[in-house]
């Protein structure tokens, strides 16, 4: 024989809230109405009320009141026992939220594209951890379209794109600018270079980042109109990697200025002007979409905020 569970509709119709069972069990405790209203944080009259209101609900006196105090019935003392019961469940369940909270609060596992990953988490990060000292961090660098499959995948509470867009199936907020900019090494024939028409930056094989980098694609995006980009000259997959084999003479790369700080102040690479095309693009703090960021997360995304943005 089959039993059935009554819909939770059902239940919540015979089934006294938590706050009266709560209640009952300190008029069990103190034997008085007016000491356990207190306890509570109610006034007597609203305990008095919430009392008959569970007499009500259940069809039976709990309660015995007069001047000497308030005594359970045999049926209060019976919903006593059931209460209690229930109470330590509630208890319980709390603690083992808490437990789910705690643990989901001491970790944040951030992913971000390479020049925000090396020039910006640095000292969002340092900040992050005189808030919260507990909180251990992990950081995936890789390119835009990773940080977003990284995302997609859970594998990533809160992510950092550099591209043109918000990736398809995230939501994201604008957290910063960035310009980039056309660098050769000293020796290059573009170092005495006034400036450049978009046209020969277009038709020179450049080092370039890798497709799915956001520096990749704002660079297509702007050169479209003059004809596209030259095949490159070599394509590598991290900024630093970029930067080195233009420093040693191999030809022109185009880096977010946030990256070529120190190069350009020591000269081992030198700006070319390009005139005509815009070369700016938004950072981006992005997730998944509907899932707005909570906890650590919810810490990084407001610092983002509060730190000098970049030019």
């Amino acid at each position: 024989m089959s039993s059935t569970v009554p819909p939770p509709a059902t239940l919540s119709h015979r089934v006294p809230d938590l706050g009266a069972m709560v209640l009952l069990l300190a008029v069990a405790r103190h034997g008085s109405l007016g000491r356990a209203a207190r306890e509570v944080g109610i006034s007597q009259p609203a305990a008095s009320g919430r009392i008959r209101s569970m007499e009500r609900q259940l069809g039976v006196a709990l309660v015995d009141r007069s001047p000497r105090g308030s005594r359970l019935t045999d049926a209060g003392a019976l919903v006593t026992d059931w209460a209690r019961r229930v109470v330590d469940a509630a208890e319980a369940f709390d603690a083992g939220a808490q437990a789910l909270r705690d643990r989901r609060d001491s970790r944040l596992r951030v992913a971000a594209s390479m020049t925000i990953a090396e020039y910006l988490l640095p000292g969002w990060l340092i900040a992050l951890r005189a808030d919260r000292p507990g909180t251990a961090v992990s950081l995936l660098a890789g390119n835009s379209a990773a940080v977003a499959l990284r995302l997609l995948a859970g594998e990533a509470d809160l992510g950092f794109v550099e591209g043109l867009f918000v990736p398809e199936g995230l939501d994201g907020t604008v957290i910063a600018h960035d310009r980039l900019v056309v660098v050769v090494a000293p020796s290059h024939p573009w170092a005495r270079r006034r400036r450049l028409t978009p046209g020969e930056l277009a038709a020179t094989p450049l080092i370039l980042r890798e497709h799915g980098s956001g520096t990749r694609q704002v660079l297509d995006a702007a050169l479209a109109v003059h004809g596209g980009l030259a095949r490159p000259l070599l394509e590598l997959s991290s900024t630093t990697a970029v930067k080195g084999a233009a420093e040693s003479g191999a030809g022109p790369c185009v880096l977010s200025e946030l990256a070529l700080g120190e190069e350009l102040s020591a000269r081992r690479l030198v700006k070319v002007p390009v005139a005509g095309v815009r070369l700016r693009r938004q950072l981006r703090a992005v997730w998944p979409a509907g899932h707005r960021p909570t906890g650590p997360a919810r810490d990084l995304l407001s610092l983002t905020a509060q730190q000098p943005q970049a030019s």
